[in-house]
């Protein structure tokens, strides 16, 4: 086995569990609540993993730019087991609370890295390909996360959920012995400063979003921290998120576009499910309509990379923004008489619309900046789209359970999507024509 062979196992493994973790606890939250207590702490297990995750990604990226990126992702990938073992032992819902939070700061450091190390080991044409694969997990972990959290509360403990990242985290890190850095990091003072600003500005914003009582405190102390933060970086010779990185035109669209497309429909994932079970499906039937999802994404994924050298990145992403529209158009004309079919169809044409737009700005994430910021690049992406997942999930979540009738909330929902859609098909058009892509 090659070593870059060996490099993708941990990278790939290290996206599974990550991602399963988000969801994974859904299913098995009651049963702790029952053995543990703390019911009016719960949600809290959830928002403390969400954030740390959201707001450690481009932190992380930028570290290893700095550090080198095995160092930073082997610490990642401690820190979730670490989290993971002591989550497994909690012994009352706020310690569960602190240690989620501990697994979501190791996510966070993690969850940047495939995309990163493989646009390191992995030539452009290739890179969909390997998208794919990532694209796969995330799929993969929709539908296990639930079946597993199902399996382990009623086979076994709740607090296996946590003990099985015990020996995946063991073989991912064992997997990355081989990985040689392929670039001389570009060794710099640590920006804590920056980085403390951010992380407080960013998680107070995204509190907002999970907590229901005088949340409107948090959004203003969070938009003080950030305005802070901007003043702060602009002062420093060596900032922890590059604001000049924002100056690169094509970067910025790219950013802008992850952040918007993911407003608009990201959030599908989370309601689709609960559609078909509104209809009489069963949990496991729900899951399997969200592999329609990883079907379309990596049907596109996998040549993208040779379609970016041999087109460019503009016609790809209004193509991918266009899929988007019809994806709204299709998820409002769903109502009671829709077919399980047409729903596994909808997030088909959903994942032909995010794989290709995901995977050509991950691409040009890449490839349009200097080596020494392709961490914080590409985990800026990350970060934009994990922003603009919460905001469509928060978005999507009111105005459905503010509707008297599912199906008019559920209709409700996709009028935003389609008009968030719209919008972002036409931020491309801002590209310039460049030159096709060289490797």
């Amino acid at each position: 086995m090659s070593n870059r062979t060996t490099v993708m196992i941990s990278i790939v493994l290290a996206m599974l569990v990550a991602s399963m973790d988000t969801t994974i606890a859904n299913t098995t939250m009651p049963i702790i609540v029952k053995e543990i207590g703390g019911e009016d702490l719960f949600a809290w297990a959830f928002t403390s993993y969400m954030v740390l995750s959201t707001v450690l990604a481009p932190l992380a990226g930028r570290l290893s730019d700095l550090f080198g990126r095995k160092r930073i992702y082997a610490a990642g990938i401690l820190l979730f087991l670490g989290g993971s073992v002591l989550c497994g032992m909690s012994q009352s819902m706020l310690q569960l609370i602190i240690f989620r939070a501990v697994q979501g700061i190791g996510a966070g450091v993690m969850m940047p890295f495939p995309a990163i190390i493989a646009g390191d080991i992995y030539p452009v044409e290739q890179r969909g390909k390997v998208q794919a694969f990532f694209t796969a997990m995330w799929g993969l972990a929709a539908v296990l996360a639930p079946l597993l959290g199902t399996f382990f509360v009623t086979y076994m403990s709740w607090r296996w959920i946590f003990f099985v990242n015990i020996p995946i985290c063991l073989v991912a890190l064992i997997a990355l012995k081989p990985y040689k850095e392929v670039y001389e990091p570009k060794k710099s003072m640590v920006d804590y400063g920056g980085a403390a600003l951010f992380a407080a500005g960013i998680s107070l914003l995204l509190l907002t979003t999970t907590v229901e009582r005088n949340n409107y405190i948090y959004g203003i102390l969070g938009v003080i921290c950030m305005i802070v933060f901007f003043l702060y970086e602009k002062k420093i010779s060596a900032p922890i998120v590059p604001l000049n990185l924002l100056r690169n035109r094509p970067i910025a669209i790219m950013i802008a576009i992850s952040f918007i497309t993911c407003t608009a429909l990201f959030g599908t994932s989370s309601f689709i499910p609960l559609f078909l079970q509104n209809q009489g499906h069963s949990l496991f039937i729900s899951g399997i309509a969200l592999l329609g999802t990883s079907i379309g994404w990596m049907a596109v994924a996998v040549p993208s990379g040779k379609w970016v050298l041999q087109y460019g990145y503009k016609p790809l992403l209004i193509i991918g923004n266009g899929l988007l529209v019809v994806t709204a158009i299709m998820l409002y004309l769903m109502n009671e008489a829709t077919s399980f079919w047409y729903s596994f169809a909808t997030m088909t044409m959903l994942g032909l619309a995010y794989g290709l737009i995901f995977t050509v700005s991950t691409i040009g994430s890449q490839q349009l900046v200097e080596p020494h910021q392709k961490g914080i690049s590409t985990s800026l992406q990350l970060f934009a789209r994990n922003i603009g997942t919460a905001v469509s999930v928060t978005i999507m979540g009111a105005i459905l359970t503010k509707s008297t009738m599912f199906y008019s909330g559920f209709h409700g929902m996709f009028v935003f999507g389609f008009i968030a859609s719209l919008v972002s098909m036409f931020i491309p058009f801002l590209l310039q024509s460049p030159a096709k892509q060289t490797a």
